[in-house]
C-alpha cells in the first residue's frame, strides 16, 4: 500500500525519466489561449483529444498564437503531483498553417456565398415603425440586460421578446435554430440574435450551416449581433444587418424618444412663430381697413349728424324715463331679495344649523347626542344636542 504523494511522485519520475518523450514536436489547434504574468496557458487539440500546455517564456518567443491558429509545439511533459494534472511544458511555439476552425469558417463562408445567402438583393430591410423585437442570446449572460437597458432607455415603451438559447457549447446551434423559428412566428417586428464576444471556438455556433440557413428562411428581418466589433461570424453575412455590438444592435431598433420630443418642440416653435408673424401682418391689415373705414364713416356721419341730433334727444328723453322706472322695480326687488338674504337674517341674531354635510331644519333632522355646527354672520360653534322640545 502506498500513499497518494508516493504514486504521485512515481507518475512524475516516469515522465521525467522516459527519453522520448522530452523534446518531441506536437501539432494541434490552439483554443482558450491566455497570458497571465508572462506565462501562457492554451489547450492544444484536434478533432478527438485535448493537450493542456503552458508556456513561461511566451514574451520570448517571436510568435504569439491565437484561438483557432494550426500549431507545432516543441517540449516535454509535466505532472503537477500537488494538482494531479498532467501539461505539456512548450519551449517554442510554431504556426502551422490556418486553425481547423477558421479553415471550417472559410469553407463555409465560401460555400454560403456561391449559393447566395450573402446577396446584398435578398435582404430584408427594418420596418420603419419598430414596437417589439425578438432577442435569441441567454438569458443568463449581460448581453441581454445591455440590449434591455439600451433600448428602454432610448424607448421605454418597446416591448422585448426572449427566446433564451445556449450560446456556446454542444448543442447551442440548435436552440438558436429553435429560437429564430419560434419568434419569427410571433408578433415581433424584428428579430436580433446576440451574444458577446469570445474566441473563434466560443462563437463556433454562429458559422454554423444549420444556423445561417435558420436565419436566411426567416420572414422576419434579423440582426446579427455576435461578438465584439472585430469578429466577424456566418451569422452576419446572411442576415439582413449586422451590428457591431449587441449595445449597438440595441440602438438600431430603438427610437430615440428624447430627439423626437426636441425635434417636435422646435418645429412646434417653428410653427407658433410663423403664426405670430401671420398674426401681426393680418393685424397691420385689419387696423389699416379700420382707419379707411373711421374715415369714410366719419365723413358720412358729418353730413347727416344734424338730421339725426334731433333723434337722438328725443330717443335719450325716451331711454331716461324708461331707464328710471327700471331703476325703480331693481330698488323693489333689491329691498325684497335684501329681507330673505340669509346673511340678513344671521345679522339679526340667527344662525344655521348643520348635522354634518345636512340642513337642520326641523327636530327630526337630529338626534339627541349628535354634534351639530351653529352657523353665524362671522362663523360658528359646535353643540352638542342635549335633549329635543316642541314649540
Amino acid at each position: 500500500m502506498i500513499s497518494v504523494t508516493q504514486y504521485s511522485t512515481y507518475i512524475k519520475q516516469i515522465f521525467a525519466s522516459e527519453e522520448l518523450l522530452h523534446n518531441i514536436s506536437i501539432y494541434g489547434e490552439v483554443s482558450g489561449f491566455s497570458v497571465t504574468r508572462g506565462t501562457a496557458y492554451f489547450n492544444l487539440k484536434d478533432s478527438e483529444s485535448l493537450l493542456p500546455c503552458v508556456s513561461f517564456n511566451i514574451e520570448e518567443m517571436p510568435y504569439t498564437p491565437k484561438d483557432g491558429d494550426m500549431v507545432v509545439v516543441v517540449g516535454s511533459p509535466n505532472y503537477y503531483s500537488k494538482g494531479g494534472k498532467l501539461s505539456f511544458v512548450a519551449r517554442e511555439i510554431k504556426a502551422y498553417g490556418l486553425g481547423l476552425l477558421y479553415q471550417q469558417f472559410i469553407e463555409m463562408k465560401e460555400k454560403l456565398e456561391k449559393e447566395g445567402l450573402f446577396d446584398a438583393s435578398k435582404k430584408k430591410a427594418l420596418p420603419k415603425v419598430i414596437k417589439k423585437i425578438g432577442v435569441v442570446t441567454s438569458e443568463t449572460g449581460a448581453v441581454i440586460q445591455d440590449i434591455i437597458d439600451v433600448s428602454h432607455r432610448r424607448n421605454p415603451m418597446l416591448n422585448i421578446l426572449l427566446y433564451p438559447a445556449k450560446v456556446q457549447g454542444v448543442g447551442a446551434e440548435q436552440t438558436i435554430c429553435a429560437g429564430i423559428a419560434a419568434l419569427d412566428e410571433t408578433d415581433v417586428d424584428v428579430i436580433i440574435v446576440a451574444r458577446g464576444g469570445g474566441s473563434l471556438e466560443d462563437l463556433s455556433p454562429f458559422n454554423t450551416e444549420v444556423v445561417a440557413r435558420a436565419i436566411y428562411a426567416a420572414n422576419k428581418p434579423i440582426i446579427s449581433a455576435v461578438g465584439h466589433e472585430t469578429d466577424f461570424t456566418i451569422a452576419d453575412f446572411v442576415a439582413d444587418l449586422r451590428a457591431p455590438t449587441p449595445s449597438a444592435a440595441a440602438e438600431i431598433v430603438s427610437s430615440d424618444v428624447g430627439a423626437f420630443v426636441e425635434r417636435f418642440i422646435s418645429v412646434t416653435q417653428k410653427i407658433e412663430q410663423t403664426f405670430i408673424f401671420f398674426l401681426e401682418d393680418e393685424k397691420e391689415y385689419v387696423f389699416d381697413l379700420f382707419d379707411e373705414i373711421g374715415l369714410h364713416m366719419e365723413k358720412n356721419i358729418e353730413k347727416k349728424q344734424k338730421p339725426f341730433d334731433k333723434v337722438l334727444v328725443g330717443l335719450k328723453h325716451t331711454i331716461d324715463i324708461a331707464l328710471q322706472d327700471k331703476i325703480k322695480n331693481l330698488d323693489l326687488l333689491t329691498s325684497k331679495i335684501e329681507l330673505n338674504n340669509p346673511l340678513s337674517i344671521l345679522k339679526r341674531g340667527y344662525a344655521t344649523i348643520q348635522n354634518g354635510e345636512k340642513r337642520v331644519a326641523k327636530l327630526k333632522d337630529a338626534n339627541i347626542g349628535d354634534d351639530v355646527k351653529l352657523i353665524v354672520t362671522d362663523g360658528c360653534f359646535t353643540a352638542k344636542i342635549t335633549n329635543k322640545e316642541n314649540i
